[in-house]
């Protein structure tokens, strides 16, 4: 990619988008092309074809996606499934149509089988069955991989697919019906701090291991994907290492300050017992994770200070 390269970012306002967007800035690219929803649907075939026929971007990087927790898979499950593979395959299908080259599409750890060996290992995919709470989010993204595997097979075109793990950061989504687990604690212990430290109530039993990685790191994943040919159609990025739920609950009350009573409701689920990623593949390639857990957590708190009126009035 050359600094003058037109690069389309889909999702270019979501937390991952916007951080690729200020990563590939800080990096001199200057010819960045990002769409509001109001001024592209991506779930429309036809505007997508015409808007890539008319931009004609030399690479494109997939942020965009309807995504959400454990309550929100549950409650829109058709959603899920339909949207997320109706923007995806517009955008890898349109790809391929108007000639592109360098396509890197953003999924979700969430692909791996419920039950697969720890750590998850992109040669697991499909080989057994999913997190029946989120299966319908994690099929659609499953259809994106093997859709940008299917092109590099077929027409030996550089798509590449990155799988992170959890992300947080930066204009996350803090609505409590919505969000994941690390943004819902944050703005639990947060309110819960200022109404007197009051008692925080979360979800299931504390024992579950998730991995977590600051979306700025995601971000830098990406630019070395875009500024890389990688020899492999799938990629794991993450930190390679976990913590319980419960450990991140204390370390989000320590960075909030809560002095508050932690109440832990064993009768929610839990959701997958532990997902850890190998991200072996990436680092042999070069690249690696470099913000520590608590570091990006107070990051994210720093901002969600500075942004909390916004996010209150309105549902991200």
């Amino acid at each position: 990619m050359k600094k003058d390269s037109k690069i389309y970012i889909a999702g270019h306002r979501g937390m991952v988008g916007s951080a690729v967007w200020r990563a590939l800035e800080t990096k001199g690219y200057t010819n960045l092309v990002g769409k509001t929803s109001k001024e592209l649907d991506l779930k429309n075939q036809k505007e997508v074809l015409d808007f890539l026929k008319i931009e004609k971007p030399e690479a494109i990087i997939d942020a965009a996606a309807r995504v959400g927790g454990i309550l929100a898979n549950n409650d829109f499950p058709y959603q899920f499934l339909m949207e997320n593979m109706q923007i995806q395959n517009n955008l890898i299908d349109g790809a391929l149509k108007s000639g592109i080259d360098k396509f890197i599409f953003l999924g979700s750890s969430c692909i791996y089988p419920k039950l697969a060996p720890q750590p998850l290992k992109e040669e697991y995919l499909l080989t057994d069955s999913l997190e029946s709470t989120n299966e319908w989010y994690a099929v659609a993204k499953i259809t994106g991989v093997k859709a940008c595997q299917a092109i590099r097979k077929q027409f030996n075109k550089d798509y590449v697919n990155l799988m992170p793990t959890n992300l947080y950061g930066y204009f996350d989504n803090f609505d409590l019906e919505t969000s994941h687990v690390l943004p819902a604690m944050l703005r639990k212990f947060h309110e819960a701090k200022v109404n007197d430290h009051a008692a925080v109530i979360l979800w299931g039993s504390g024992t579950p291991m998730r991995e977590f990685l600051f979306v700025d790191d995601m971000a830098e994943a990406t630019v070395y994907a875009l500024e890389n040919k990688l020899p492999e159609y799938l990629y794991n990025v993450g930190s390679g290492k976990d913590i319980t739920i419960k450990e991140l609950a204390e370390t989000i009350q320590k960075v909030t300050g809560h002095k508050g009573e932690i109440i832990w409701d064993a009768e929610k689920p839990d959701g997958t017992p532990r997902k850890l990623m190998d991200v072996s593949k990436l680092k042999e390639l070069g690249w690696q994770y470099s913000t520590e857990l608590e570091e990006g957590i107070q990051k994210t708190y720093n901002w969600f200070l500075k942004n909390i009126e916004n996010i209150k009035e309105v549902k991200i």
